[in-house]
């Protein structure tokens, strides 16, 4: 499909129709070519899940997205009405995007029309990955994109600029999911396209805090006490809580995003539409879902980010005295902050 040319759109658009593959700012070098890899180097460092990972500010990142997350800090520049997704890695990310995308831009694209971007294109190819993308110096790409958009990150809170994490003018929407079957599907999602370690080994990394993008408990915690300092801002889900009543959750992600249903809307069952658009089993026979792949650095097939959706499922890999070791852990963490699993 053609690019369609952004004058008169109002967003959010797929992000792959506005930026085909391949294309970009054209003149723009790469974060790492552009701070150089001598400050990264420096950084400790530990390999889980297949990944080298450093810390930086305190967070455990994959190697080569350091100097994205540079590059955001310092240059990323907002406009009014921007979302922000964000989320741990597997804690229902590619649901969660689905889900806004198809929310925000039910006016352009009905949930229940054949020809629905979500039938097509994979939802990480409609939402843009910022961390990737300020990694491999295509950030020229966001400029294309109309007002609003709807971007993601699997940055820590306190990682974001101040121009992000502080702006009454932009949204912002976290997920996260029981730190158990969180650590069970990235390790499964893993090892789909890299030589992972046995689920032992990233265990114990993750008790230690040394998974990518961790710890688990800092991820969750920063914008759990964001969420309580600015509601209105920010919007904190679970995983969870999601799957039970995903009807619900649609009318509150409109809400939020200033975007409630009108009552002809809720009389034709669009909220359940989108809910329907946007479950796995949609998802999962979805074209664009079953073809393809997505990752400006590993590139996983688009099946892959389709499993099982369930709840509990860490019971399959990990023993009983592993969960209690582990919940202890994540307890003591977020003690005293209101937030328990």
């Amino acid at each position: 499909m053609a690019a369609p040319s952004t004058r008169c759109l109002i967003g959010p658009v797929p992000f792959k129709d506005v930026c085909p593959d391949g294309d970009g700012d054209g003149d723009h070098v790469s974060a790492t070519e552009e701070y150089g890899d001598i400050l990264v180097s420096t950084l400790p460092s530990v390999t889980s899940h297949g990944v080298l990972l450093r810390q930086y500010q305190g967070a455990w990142l994959a190697h080569h997205r350091v100097p994205g997350v540079i590059s955001i800090q310092r240059r990323f520049e907002p406009r009014r009405g921007d979302v922000l997704l964000a989320s741990s890695p597997k804690c229902g990310t590619t649901w969660l995007k689905a889900l806004c995308f198809a929310t925000m831009a039910r006016a352009a694209y009905p949930a229940g029309a054949a020809e629905h971007p979500l039938h097509r294109l994979n939802p990480h190819e409609c939402v843009p990955f910022l961390d990737d993308l300020f990694s491999a110096g295509q950030e020229g790409k966001l400029e294309a994109l109309p007002s609003p958009r709807l971007m993601h990150t699997h940055m820590q809170h306190h990682l974001l600029p101040s121009s992000v994490a502080n702006n009454p003018d932009c949204k912002i929407i976290y997920v996260c999911r029981d730190p158990k079957d969180m650590l069970v599907s990235l390790w499964l999602f893993a090892r789909t396209i890299l030589p992972c370690e046995d689920f032992s080994e990233m265990f114990e990394s993750a008790c230690q805090g040394k998974v990518i993008d961790g710890p688990i408990w800092d991820h969750v915690a920063g914008y759990w006490r964001a969420s309580k300092a600015s509601p209105e801002r920010v919007m904190f889900l679970r995983y969870e809580q999601m799957l039970l009543d995903p009807v619900a959750t649609v009318r509150a992600l409109a809400g939020f995003l200033g975007v409630s249903f009108f009552p002809a809307e809720e009389a034709a069952g669009s909220p359940a539409d989108i809910a329907k658009l946007c479950s796995l089993e949609t998802l999962k026979g979805a074209t664009g879902n079953n073809t393809g792949s997505t990752g400006a650095f590993f590139k996983f097939p688009h099946q892959t980010y389709f499993r099982k959706g369930v709840v509990g499922d860490w019971v399959n890999y990990m023993t009983p005295e592993m969960a209690q070791r582990f919940d202890s852990i994540v307890q003591d963490k977020l003690r005293g902050s209101g937030l328990t699993f």
